[in-house]
C-alpha cells in the first residue's frame, strides 16, 4: 500500500506548473458506493439487498454517471446476473415504474426516462428485477444509502441547492456548479528494441538485487531467481522484471530500472505487474477475492525517464459478478 500511494503521489507531482490534481472523491453508504475521478466525472454504484436470513438476493447492479459542470446529464445503467443466464426480457419496476431489457449484460436506461426513475429510486427502499423465465430471478436491488451518495455527489460537484442537483436542489445558478478538470497530459515513450546480449545482463543484475528489500516485497519467495527477465528500455538503460507473489491468488513483478553496465544503479519503481516493451506500459490488475468478481487496476506508462501513473481504477464490490460488475476510474490521464 506505502508503493501505491508513493505512485499515485509521484505522477500527480510531475505536472510540473499545473494546478494540484483532487483528492479523489470516495464514500459509502448502506449498499451505495461513490467514486469520482480525477476530472470530476462521479459514478455511483449499487448492489443488491441483503435477504431476511442474512443471505445476498442474486447480484444486481445500478450504475449513475454524471460528469462535472453545469447542466450535465445523469447516465444510469443496470444489469444483472443468474446461473443458468437469463435469455429472456427483464423487468425493473420500483415505485410506479417499470422497464424493460432483455437478457444478461448491461442495460441502459433512455435518456427520456432517466428523470423519472430517479425521482421513483430515491423515495424508495429497493427495486425489483424479474426475468420472463420461470428458473431465473428474481433480483431484489437495494437503495439504502442511496440519497446519502448522490448527495455526497452533488456536493463533489458543487451541485448542492442548484436546480441541477439530484438530492437537494435551489436556487443558484447552474454557473456555479464546479467545471470538468482537464485530464493530464502523458508523454509515452516507446522503448528501444531489446538486444540479443541484454540475457547476458541477468545475472549480475540478480546478484546486485537488495536482498531484504526482495523478502520482504516477494513474501519470502525466491521465485524471481528463476523467473525475472531483462528487456531494454533506452540506449543506456533497461528494466529487470521480478516476479512475486501477492498473497494467495495474486502475482506481480517487482520492476528496476538499472544501467546496461557497471554500475548498474538498480533503482525499484513504484509501477509493478506485467511490462509491454511495444508500449512501453506496465499493467497491474489485482482480484479482491478468489471469486474473481473484483478487481483493481493500475496502469503507468514509460516516460523516458521513469514510469508515471497512466490510470486507476477498479470494477466494484465483490458482488458476484464474474469479473467485476463496472469500470471505476480513480484516476486518468490523456
Amino acid at each position: 500500500m506505502k508503493r501505491f500511494l508513493l505512485a499515485i503521489l509521484c505522477a500527480t507531482s510531475a505536472w510540473a506548473g499545473a494546478a494540484p490534481a483532487p483528492e479523489p472523491v470516495r464514500f459509502s453508504h448502506g449498499q451505495w458506493n461513490l467514486q469520482c475521478d480525477n476530472s470530476r466525472t462521479c459514478r455511483a454504484e449499487g448492489y443488491q439487498a441483503d435477504e431476511a436470513d442474512g443471505t445476498e438476493s442474486k447480484p444486481v447492479s445500478m450504475l449513475l454517471t454524471r460528469a462535472a459542470g453545469p447542466d450535465a446529464p445523469v447516465k444510469v445503467e443496470w444489469q444483472v446476473y443468474s446461473e443458468p443466464s437469463v435469455q429472456g426480457a427483464l423487468r425493473l419496476s420500483v415505485g410506479s415504474l417499470t422497464l424493460t431489457g432483455q437478457g444478461e449484460g448491461v442495460q441502459s436506461v433512455p435518456p427520456a426516462q432517466v428523470v423519472a426513475l430517479l425521482r421513483e429510486l430515491l423515495k424508495s427502499d429497493a427495486a425489483t428485477v424479474r426475468s420472463s423465465q420461470a428458473s431465473t430471478g428474481p433480483w431484489r436491488l437495494s437503495l439504502v444509502g442511496l440519497n446519502a451518495v448522490l448527495l455526497k455527489m452533488d456536493d463533489a460537484q458543487g451541485r448542492v441547492d442548484t436546480p441541477g442537483a439530484l438530492v437537494r436542489r435551489g436556487k443558484k445558478p447552474e454557473s456555479t456548479v464546479l467545471p470538468a478538470l482537464p485530464l493530464p497530459q502523458l508523454k509515452a515513450v516507446k522503448p528501444v528494441p531489446t538486444r540479443a546480449a541484454d540475457a547476458s545482463l541477468l545475472r549480475p543484475l540478480l546478484a546486485a538485487l537488495p536482498a531484504k528489500v526482495m523478502a520482504d516485497e516477494c513474501n519470502e519467495s525466491d521465485m524471481y531467481r528463476t523467473q525475472s527477465q531483462v528487456v531494454r528500455l533506452t540506449e543506456r538503460q533497461v528494466l529487470l522484471a521480478t516476479p512475486c507473489p501477492q498473497g494467495a491468488y495474486n502475482g506481480t513483478s517487482l520492476l528496476w530500472l538499472a544501467n546496461d553496465r557497471p554500475p548498474y544503479e538498480l533503482q525499484l519503481q513504484e509501477a509493478n505487474g506485467d511490462f509491454d516493451p511495444k508500449t512501453g506500459q506496465v499493467l497491474n490488475s489485482m482480484k479482491g477475492r478468489g471469486l474473481g468478481d473484483c478487481w483493481s487496476q493500475q496502469a503507468w506508462q514509460f516516460d523516458g525517464q521513469g514510469f508515471v501513473l497512466a490510470r486507476e481504477s477498479s470494477t466494484g464490490e465483490c458482488r458476484g459478478f464474474p469479473g467485476g460488475a463496472w469500470d471505476l476510474p480513480s484516476y486518468l490521464t490523456r
